[in-house]
Formats: C-alpha cells, sequence, structure tokens
C-alpha cells in the first residue's frame, strides 16, 4: 500500500501569501515570478479579508490557487492584541472563480476601498463577529458550503489551546510550519501538536506554507520566503486536480527534505527520501519508531516496524539542518488494520 507513491506527480506549492492587495510588500506579479523562479508549480494568495481571483496568472506549468485569509478576533472591532489568541484560517476555493467573501464584516475588511466592500459577493451571516466556538464553527461550516476548502494557520502564533483546536469542526488541514512565524518565534514546527491530534481521533491533515510578507529582501536572514512549502501528488498540474488531491490529503509538508516513497504493507512502513539525518515512524506511543545517521553520513530509505496497536501511522524526517517533512496521519482503517478492542 503506497501512502506516497514514486510514481505520483509531486508539485510544490506555496499556500499562504501577502500581496500588496493587504499587508505584503510584493505584488501578485512579482510573487508568482518570485515562487517560479524557485522551482514552485503552485502559489495560492491569501491575503488578509481579500478574496481575490489570479487565475489569469495562471500558465502551463505554474497554478494559482484562489483563496484568502480570514480571522476572527476577541474585540468586536477587531482590535490587535499581542497577547491575546485569535483564530486565522485559509480558505481555498473549489472554483477558481469564486471570489465570495464568508460572514462580511465590514471592521476586517481595512484593505478594501468603500466601492471595493460594495462589489462584494458576501454570503452568510454578517453579524458581528464573535470569538466562540459556535460562531467559529458557523463560519468554516459557511465557509465549507460556499465552496471552500478551510486550513487551520499558525497554531504557536494564534496561541490557542489544544483543547479549542481540538473542538472545531471542518478544517482539511492544518500548517504544520508556518515559515512566517518560525522566523519570528522560532517555533511554528508543530509536530507535537499535531501528533497529539491524531492520538485524540482527530482527523486532520497537514501542510507547510511560508505565510510570506516580504518585509526583508530575498536572501536576508529575516526573509520569510521560500521555507515552508507543500508537495501536493495531483494527477496533473491543473485546478481541479490539485484541488482534489488537497482535499483528499494527498500531500504533504516539508520544509526542504523530499519523501520519494512511502508504502505500508501491513506491519513495517518502508520510505525512500532524499538525504537526511534521522527517520521516524510515529503511531501514538511514547515511542516512535526511528533510525539515525551517523555522524557525517545520511540516511536515504528505511524500514522500520509499526507497533501492533497503533493508533495512526506517519512519518517525518529531518535533515542535518533541523528542517523536517511530514506525512499526514493515516488511521487504522486507511491501512487496513482491524479496529482495536
Amino acid at each position: 500500500m503506497y501512502l506516497i507513491s514514486p510514481r505520483k506527480n509531486q508539485y510544490k506549492a506555496n499556500l499562504h501569501c501577502h500581496s500588496t492587495n493587504s499587508d505584503g510588500k510584493l505584488t501578485p506579479e512579482q510573487l508568482k515570478n518570485a515562487y517560479k523562479s524557485h522551482g514552485y508549480s503552485i502559489l495560492s494568495i491569501t491575503d488578509h479579508e481579500v478574496p481575490r481571483d489570479y487565475s489569469h496568472m495562471t500558465e502551463k506549468d505554474f497554478l494559482m490557487l484562489t483563496g484568502y485569509e480570514a480571522y476572527i478576533r476577541p474585540d468586536p472591532n477587531c482590535t490587535f492584541d499581542i497577547y491575546v489568541p485569535e483564530t486565522h484560517l485559509n480558505l481555498f476555493a473549489r472554483d477558481p472563480h469564486n471570489e465570495a467573501m464568508v460572514c462580511y464584516n465590514a471592521s476586517y475588511c481595512k484593505y478594501h476601498t468603500p466601492e471595493q466592500r460594495e462589489a462584494l459577493v458576501k454570503v452568510g451571516s454578517q453579524r458581528t463577529r464573535e470569538y466562540t466556538l459556535e460562531y467559529i464553527n458557523e463560519f468554516i461550516r459557511t465557509a465549507r458550503e460556499n465552496g471552500y476548502l478551510v486550513s487551520y494557520n499558525h497554531p504557536v502564533w494564534s496561541m490557542e489551546s489544544e483543547e479549542r483546536i481540538l473542538a472545531y469542526e471542518g478544517c482539511f488541514s492544518m500548517e504544520m510550519c508556518n515559515y512566517g512565524s518560525l522566523t519570528q518565534n522560532n517555533q511554528e514546527y508543530n509536530g507535537p501538536l499535531y501528533d497529539k491530534l491524531l492520538r485524540s481521533g482527530k482527523r486532520i491533515f497537514v501542510h507547510s506554507a511560508d505565510d510570506n510578507h516580504n518585509s526583508h529582501p530575498f536572501g536576508d536572514p529575516k526573509c520569510d520566503s521560500f521555507g515552508g512549502a507543500t508537495m501536493i501528488l495531483a494527477d496533473e498540474l491543473s485546478y481541479g486536480a490539485v484541488v482534489d488531491a488537497m482535499e483528499k490529503g494527498e500531500m504533504y509538508s516539508t520544509m526542504g527534505p523530499i519523501f520519494k516513497e512511502v508504502s505500508f504493507d501491513g506491519e513495517t512502513v518502508h520510505i525512500e527520501c532524499s538525504e537526511v539525518a534521522a527517520i521516524h515512524c510515529h503511531f501514538g506511543s511514547k515511542f516512535p519508531a526511528s533510525v539515525r545517521a551517523e555522524k557525517g553520513e545520511h540516511l536515504t530509505r528505511a524500514d522500520l516496524k509499526v507497533g501492533k496497536a497503533c493508533r495512526y501511522v506517519r512519518i517525518s524526517i529531518r535533515d542535518e539542518y533541523g528542517n523536517y517533512a511530514d506525512t499526514r496521519g493515516f488511521f487504522r482503517d486507511e491501512l487496513g488494520l482491524p479496529p482495536l478492542e
């Protein structure tokens, strides 16, 4: 059983990005050119509360994915407070021409002119946003009903509790690494959180993204571009195939390392990858199966036994610089294993 097939195309994507249409420093065209020149095939410009169709910029070898970032804060007037939690969600449109604004609220639309606000296609409740579990789940449900996939963004930066995140319903994926936040807080790699969610039975995928605003030039140590990516295993580089692969979890998170193959025979996981320093198989226990390279050497493959009472299986690889790549969690029923008694 292939969890990552060597026969699948792998398209490199940045699924979180900000342009001059909100608080980014580069235009959409500059962002596209930068990512294309760095080997990416997919870009989603997710400006704050700015749903925008960039499909006119799609080329044969480069896909623009329509989306935007929505957020809910405790203050009803959307006042930003660095000491309190808040929720950020990315909305990815199944239809590239979908520019619907979910649960419009004027306080959150500071990057729109009055004319642009008037022209927005508004769906769902327009009441004041509430930082409550009930409202946020209603927001996610409304987004899904109106043609969006919804992801959960930068858990560390958002400062929300694990219990709160676990209670959100309808997010298809979570940011494993948000590179923009990582450059600021040195903490936004979320492997431990993801395992806690999986151990609780939460069926959610993972991806990584830059969340880049480009306040610092390329090459600067504080540059927030090209550090977090998602490899999407789609049949072809078309809008429908890419969104379909994302929704099915046919993708993995990476900060650099690459999976070439991950397969499972019922007892052992076989991994082939780029040169790394360590390979881990997490399955919900205190002791994942692991192998590490000797000093000065590298690993490119491993066969790791899975515990018979595994709750799930996910593979994590790490290079010598501390950069990770992670598969999603695959639960027992997906692996063809019988239920635990």
